[in-house]
């Protein structure tokens, strides 16, 4: 059984240009990933694959049964009554892969959002689809609720299509993964990891065909000027002027090169380099190469001159029903702490506290998860009254975490992924000594993700991440805080 999409081609309506452009890929069983860039297609693709959209022009068969399961999963599913009285084994199987409790069902709308994709993602594998498609299942879900997704999709086994921008998820489950980027798409074997570094080796292929045809198309123009210019002074020495009129013989040869054409080979040279250097031109129009910004970001950073930035004694904070218990906690002027835990843990609490006592002249950038209404507009007004060099500064920042500055000047039109791009460029030009992020990635699409993790990874000073997303922390922390959730008490360990 394979799912096979052929010259896909689709625009919104009102759009100018198509989101899609003559995709085919073929999905066999098993997981495939489709990743890219925020608004380059990926869910409508899947959706179309599942023949909920139908798409301009192209074709998608056969015709097999599928179920989409949508980013967002407040609204309950269609089978849930069903699922809820179902009893067979694969409805057991699942309830105890995805520790689903028996009123859950019955009680949808309030529960977490956890809670609720695991609900969805059974009710989607329970039904036995020929295709399934899950799009960003894991995003927003702690460390166990993710394990718990991912062991039952690796259970599923029909042809399953993953959008996602948890690199381990794809890594674990795909076994081939269709980039998308400008409308087209290109499928690599393998999971992220392996898939990436092949995109990385054709990039830096195309790179460097891109460059030899470039020196290859100046030697030719500069070749053709040549000959264009041996051509002319030919052609002004092809007059009889300045031969004196009884000197038959230098008359004679003047003229048998006129007639042979012998001088008129160098300008005929010349018109073929000319067309060959044009054709070149346009193949260089055609090769595309992924746009990457490399340079140093903290050139002028150093890490602050204090050996600790903050020192905090043991302490009880409460939380709800639950008391947060930690030891003594101390941030270092160069350490890279990641905070980790289940989602409820007081791990925002904890983050929160430590901000909030953050002694006075330390220059502190804290980005929480989901910045209030007049944190963006302050945002929005400190780029517009930067001076030139400045707001320069930070769009470039901005364009190095992959997202494109002129979309920020937009300002209203800023999604929640770019205003904490902005804010961190915003922050950067501050010159911070400590940056405190909560769940950085959320909203963000893998490229954004991975320039994050480069500039984070390269900050000299003191670094404290929330983050659910082990690669990320894996790349740029190298000290943990874990909180552990009890009953009476949620309790900070390091690690």
């Amino acid at each position: 059984m394979q799912l096979n999409l052929s010259n896909i081609e689709y625009c919104y309506p009102l759009a100018e240009d198509p989101i899609l452009r003559g995709i085919t890929a073929s999905f066999p069983r098993g997981w495939t990933g489709i990743v890219g860039d925020n608004g380059c297609g990926k869910t409508t693709l899947a959706r179309i694959a599942c023949e909920l959209i139908t798409p301009d022009a192209g074709s998608v068969g056969p015709s097999l049964v599928s179920a989409y399961c949508a980013q967002d999963a407040t609204n309950p599913p269609d089978n849930l009554e069903e699922f809820a009285a179902a009893y067979d084994r694969r409805a057991s199987r699942l309830r105890t892969t995805l520790a689903l409790e028996d009123d859950w069902p019955w009680r949808y709308g309030t529960l977490s959002g956890g809670q609720q994709k695991r609900l969805q993602v059974a009710c989607a594998i329970w039904e036995e689809p020929d295709v399934l498609v899950m799009d960003e299942p894991t995003n927003h879900v702690d460390a166990t609720t993710r394990e718990e997704i991912f062991q039952a999709l690796a259970g599923f086994g029909g042809i399953g299509i993953l959008i996602s921008h948890d690199r381990a998820l794809l890594d674990g489950l795909c076994t081939q993964c269709l980039f998308m980027s400008d409308g087209a798409a290109v499928m690599r074997p393998g999971g992220y990891t392996q898939a990436s570094g092949q995109a990385a080796l054709e990039r830096e292929s195309s790179m460097r065909a891109r460059e030899d045809m470039r020196r290859e198309k100046k030697r030719i123009e500069r070749e053709a000027q040549r000959r264009r210019e041996t051509a002319a002074q030919k052609e002004g020495k092809k007059s009889l002027a300045g031969i004196a009129k009884h000197d038959n013989d230098a008359r004679h040869k003047k003229r048998l090169a006129i007639v042979t054409g012998t001088d008129g080979i160098a300008a005929k040279q010349a018109g073929v380099m000319e067309a060959r250097a044009g054709r070149m031109s346009e193949q260089l129009d055609q090769m595309r190469v992924e746009k990457r910004y490399d340079a140093d970001i903290w050139l002028e950073a150093t890490p602050s001159r204090r050996p600790v930035l903050l020192r905090l004694e043991a302490a009880e904070l409460p939380m709800g029903e639950r008391t947060l218990v930690f030891p003594p906690l101390f941030i270092g002027r160069s350490d890279h702490i990641g905070l980790v835990g289940d989602n409820g843990s007081g791990k925002t609490t904890l983050v929160k506290h430590l901000v909030e006592r953050m002694p006075e002249g330390v220059r502190v950038l804290y980005i929480p998860q989901e910045p209030t209404m007049r944190q963006q507009a302050e945002a929005r007004e400190r780029l517009v009254g930067l001076a030139s060099a400045e707001r320069g500064r930070a769009l470039s920042i901005v364009a190095q975490l992959n997202s494109e500055p002129d979309r920020i000047l937009e300002g209203d039109a800023i999604s929640p992924g770019e205003m904490r791009k902005l804010m961190l460029a915003l922050g950067i030009l501050e010159s911070p000594e400590l940056i405190v992020m909560d769940e950085p990635t959320n909203h963000l699409d893998l490229g954004s993700v991975e320039a994050l993790e480069r500039v984070l990874a390269a900050f000299p000073g003191a670094l404290l991440l929330v983050s659910h997303d082990a690669a990320l922390l894996g790349s740029t922390t190298d000290i943990t805080w874990r909180i552990d959730a009890g009953d009476g008490a949620c309790i900070v360990s390091i690690g």
